[in-house]
């Protein structure tokens, strides 16, 4: 019969801490969430406050500590209630913090925010119109989308609305085109055609006009495709007018409505800033992005001088003040080093632009700063830098290694950069299609694959060779 027993072993394996784990995650977080999540401590968290002088804690703090010997503060007992109050108060008189400075909070400052319906009835309210009118137009106005559209049906807004008796539909037709008569030109649109159509009449040039106006009313699928010989034959002109008539057409804007609310943008902020100064190539954070946070001395000196077992929440709050703030140390001083680096092998980019950016590998820099690769790919990760050509992500500086016929390694970087730059020469007339490119490329020592080819052009977000003529 089996039997059975028990047996001890003893082994080793790594474990991740909670507060490892949160680190790592901090350390991935865009500058953006990393920010909010700073303000969410501020906001949470008694030791911590923004940093708008170091010189004021340490003079309020050794006020306090010279004041305590004469006016009885160390005998106080440990956060007794009313004790507590005065004693914080007096401290966030010495740093300079009350709320009360009678500028208003930053809700009160803020500027307010025009919606598209709000526009829209500011209009219509200082119109000469009957009440029934002007609540027909109402009713439309409000039933738009935020592309300015009337996506409904009639029949829809009309069983939306309560007015008696009932609007019928050559009623309400007249209330959609007397919204549509308002600003901005476009509004009120129930598909894309009639959109440009509004704007049309806008066009000043005469000829142009009549020509626009027939292309959005009869020709859309061929302005999408561009097919400006087709358009020219059948508007009986030369293709010279007819690519000017879509040019003026692609100046107009197929979502009027995208002008006016409240739609949030995340703005690209770089974490670093890369300058020449004398010569060489220097890195530094960019202070914008560096949350202002500090320990409250002054909180904290008066909790280690009353500090007691009751006070378990306060100690906690202390112990995360701190690591917090070494996150913040850690987190910006990593990613300052990873900059750098990146910048000392990528010297040639920024001399010479991305025709020159070298083979790299998230090895590479791990390997040279003693770091783990996973670190470097969460360093790198949502982190951008400002040069003089523009704002980079950190990723965008590494790229895997692609041997040319001449036994010399080139970055997919540099050959997306030529890619480029063969299609900004390219004569509008006969622009190059992608099999062109790599034959061109070729003939450069650089054997690449017209697929990948095709993956680079729409990486640059440059169209088709078909959509990319002109006719001069």
């Amino acid at each position: 019969m089996p039997s059975m027993s028990l047996h001890t072993t003893q082994g080793q394996t790594q474990t991740v801490s909670p507060r490892l784990q949160q680190a790592v995650r901090l350390l991935q977080m865009s500058s953006l969430d990393f920010a909010a999540m700073v303000r969410d401590a501020l906001n949470s968290n008694p030791f911590l406050e923004t940093d708008e002088s170091s010189e004021a804690a340490e003079e309020s703090l050794q006020a306090l500590e010279a004041d305590s010997d004469d006016s009885g503060v160390g005998d106080i007992a440990p956060f007794d209630a009313a004790g507590e109050d005065r004693e914080l108060w007096r401290a966030d008189t010495f740093c300079g913090t009350r709320a009360d400075d009678g500028e208003g909070s930053a809700l009160e400052r803020a500027p307010l925010e025009i919606t598209l319906a709000a526009h829209l009835c500011s209009q219509l309210n200082v119109m000469p119109l009957p009440p029934r009118d002007l609540a027909l137009a109402s009713a439309l106005v409000l039933s738009l989308d935020e592309d300015g559209y009337l996506r409904l049906p009639l029949h829809e807004v009309i069983d939306a609305t309560s007015i008696d008796p009932p609007p019928d539909e050559a009623e309400l037709l007249i209330a959609l085109r007397r919204v549509q008569a308002l600003d901005p030109a476009g509004v009120g649109a129930r598909e894309v055609g009639e959109c440009l159509r509004l704007q049309v009449p806008g066009i000043a040039c005469a000829e142009l006009r009549s020509l626009a106006m027939a292309i959005v009313s009869e020709h859309l699928p061929a302005l999408a495709s561009r097919d400006i010989a087709g358009l020219a034959r059948a508007l009986g002109t030369t293709p010279q007018r007819a690519e000017a008539a879509c040019d003026a057409i692609r100046r107009l804007d197929p979502r009027p409505g995208w002008r006016f609310g409240s739609a949030h943008i995340d703005y690209v902020v770089p974490d670093v800033i890369v300058r020449k100064q004398r010569g060489q190539w220097a890195v530094s954070l960019n202070p914008a992005v560096v949350p202002r946070v500090r320990l409250n001395e002054v909180y904290a000196a008066l909790f280690q001088r009353h500090r007691g077992a009751q006070h378990g929440d306060m100690a906690s709050h202390l112990q995360d003040a701190r690591w917090t703030l070494r996150n913040v140390e850690q987190r910006y001083a990593t990613i300052l080093d990873v900059a750098q680096a990146i910048v000392r092998r990528q010297k040639h980019f920024f001399d010479f632009g991305a025709m020159a950016m070298k083979p790299m590998a998230l090895r590479d820099i791990a390997d040279e700063l003693g770091m783990h690769e996973s670190t470097v790919s969460r360093v790198t990760n949502n982190k951008y830098m400002a040069t003089p050509a523009g704002v980079f992500e950190l990723k965008r500086f590494f790229s895997r290694a692609m041997v040319s016929t001449n036994g010399r390694a080139c970055s997919g970087t540099a050959i997306r950069g030529l890619i480029e730059e063969m299609i900004q020469a390219e004569p509008p007339q006969a622009p190059l299609s992608d099999a062109a490119i790599c034959r061109q490329l070729a003939e450069q020592g650089l054997e690449v694959a017209r697929r990948t080819v095709t993956k680079y052009r729409q990486m640059l977000r440059i169209e088709p060779v078909d959509k990319r003529r002109r006719h001069g």
